[in-house]
């Protein structure tokens, strides 16, 4: 079995910044795409960021030019920096990654318990 776990999270001022971590524990064996989600206060759930594991990324208009994502492949590690942050953005904000177990080997997406981003103006 395989565990994300994401944290990071919090409250912070129109304009702050934050960066979310979300780390793969568990029978990892590679991870291919991993991406972060968030559910804003509409209820809706949105891509906000993707990477692929050659690096290449994908963004939601709404975060281009604010917002980052990379991973540490050493680590099973993805962040999402976050910057110039709008009350927008407040919502819970979920990793997944296609990961690739050791035993039994297939690949499964997972999903973190999502950390709460909170942007007051």
């Amino acid at each position: 079995q395989v565990q994300l776990v994401e944290s990071g999270g919090g409250l912070v001022q129109a304009g702050g910044s934050l960066r979310l971590s979300c780390a793969a524990s568990g029978s990892v064996g590679s991870i291919n795409d991993m991406a972060w989600y968030r559910r804003g206060t509409g209820g809706q759930r949105e891509l906000v960021a993707s990477i692929s594991s050659s690096g290449r990324t994908n963004f939601a208009d709404s975060v281009k030019g604010r917002f980052t994502i990379s991973r540490d492949d050493a680590k099973n590690t993805v962040y999402l920096q976050m910057n110039s942050l709008k009350p927008e953005d407040t919502g819970s904000y979920y990793c997944t990654a296609n990961i690739v177990q050791r035993w039994p080997l297939k690949a499964v997406n997972y999903w973190g318990q999502g950390t709460q981003v909170t942007v007051s103006s």
